[in-house]
């Protein structure tokens, strides 16, 4: 394995990792990420599989997983493809979170897809006999999405991940509660082609140095690559999330974790209404609304990840950062109660809306733009002052 060594850091949005393995900020490569990127082969879907699996992305983002962007002020990886995270370890997290398993527990979970090998199905009767807990999942690419059918009064709503708990019963095998597992991505302003382009190309002439040729250029890797668009996935999602956290309050519904990068909850922020959490004992947290407690046991968790670029090996580990436990209810209130709330109170600050509105109507029709009410009181220098401070802290 080779890291290449590092440049000075550039500005821009770049492509971090191709075909799973990392470019930027410094490009970690083995023969086998070489081999992955000239077969284009995703390391991820064939791990979860157990045969090798082509990359599921169209030809001008073919081989994408995330991108490297600082549209939160600081340069973070964004998730682009959610089988990215499909992690054996987040995996295994989000079932003994769901179902309630002791940490010291080792379930056996495998691909629904593997139970077309007659060998699976033995082993996995094998496993439930000798006591072991099994779980099998469903997903888009490699066992088939699942979803609740729509009605009169609902729409349909499919799962990026359904996990299936198997239990041995009367000397069978049955089906007991499913969890859902939905990871979160990003969506990117533009197209990543001609970032690909120029991979595919330094891959094709430069085989024997590709490392060192990319890390030189890294260019290549930002060229014509646009932002995040943020606020489009947030409303997008909210309210499947919404929807999907209540799904638990169902008996044979064990739950829902959202899988989220750090770098995406940290530009969720000010949608959520920036909320205030508490830490348990075990370690994880708590997103509660003020005066109401959670379930006994929490309908939904919320897992942010990151992964860690400074890591000598290929691909990157994904890292746990934060756990959290909560309800529809409490997501509820910090994003449509407290969040709005203090935009109302942005309408008539002294920086605010009407301000703004005042300013354009000068161009129009000055007399009328003086008839614009502005607050400029202690409250709203105050939030002013804020919001300086924080674009500050940005820009440092």
């Amino acid at each position: 394995m080779r890291a290449a060594k590092s440049q000075k850091k550039a500005e821009g949005n770049f492509v971090s990792e191709w075909f799973g393995h990392r470019l930027h900020p410094t490009i970690v490569t083995t023969p086998t990420s070489i081999s992955d990127q000239q077969t284009e082969r995703c390391p991820f879907l064939s791990a979860a599989v157990g045969e090798a699996k082509s990359c599921i992305k169209p030809a001008k983002a073919r081989g994408v997983c995330t991108i490297s962007s600082t549209s939160n002020g600081l340069r973070q990886d964004w998730l682009v493809c959610p089988y990215r995270a499909l992690n054996d370890d987040l995996v295994s997290h989000s079932v003994r979170q769901l179902f309630a398993l002791p940490k010291s527990s080792n379930p056996f979970i495998t691909a629904a897809v593997a139970l077309k090998k007659a060998e699976v199905r033995d082993d996995i009767q094998a496993r439930l006999s000798a006591g072991q807990q099994v779980f099998i999942y469903f997903d888009k690419k490699t066992s088939g999405e699942l979803s609740i059918p729509g009605t009169d009064r609902s729409p349909e709503f499919s799962f990026d991940v359904t996990v299936v708990e198997l239990r041995s019963q009367n000397g069978g095998t049955h089906i007991g509660r499913f969890g859902i597992l939905e990871i979160q991505t990003m969506d990117f302003h533009g197209s990543y082609g001609a970032a690909v382009r120029n991979l595919k190309d330094a891959l094709r002439m430069h085989t024997s140095d590709f490392a060192d040729s990319v890390q030189e250029n890294q260019w290549w890797l930002s060229d014509s690559v646009e932002g995040p668009n943020i606020a489009n996935v947030f409303k997008r999602t909210f309210y499947q999330m919404m929807f999907k956290f209540q799904l638990g309050q169902h008996e044979t519904c064990a739950g829902c974790v959202l899988a989220i990068p750090q770098a995406v909850w940290d530009s969720w922020q000010r949608h959520l209404g920036a909320p205030e959490m508490s830490k348990e004992a075990d370690g994880t947290y708590r997103l509660r609304a003020p005066g109401r407690d959670l379930p006994p046991i929490c309908p939904a968790w919320i897992y942010v990840f990151d992964l860690d670029a400074t890591a000598n090996i290929t691909p990157s580990p994904v890292v746990l950062r934060r756990v959290i436990g909560t309800d529809a209810p409490a997501v509820s209130y910090w994003a449509l109660d407290v969040a709005p709330k203090a935009a109302l109170s942005n309408i008539s600050a002294e920086f605010g809306f009407l301000a703004a509105l005042s300013r354009r109507l000068k161009r129009f029709w000055p007399e009328l733009a003086k008839t614009v009410k502005v607050d400029i009181s202690d409250e709203a220098r105050g939030t002013e002052n804020r919001r300086k401070q924080r674009k500050k802290k940005v820009s440092i």
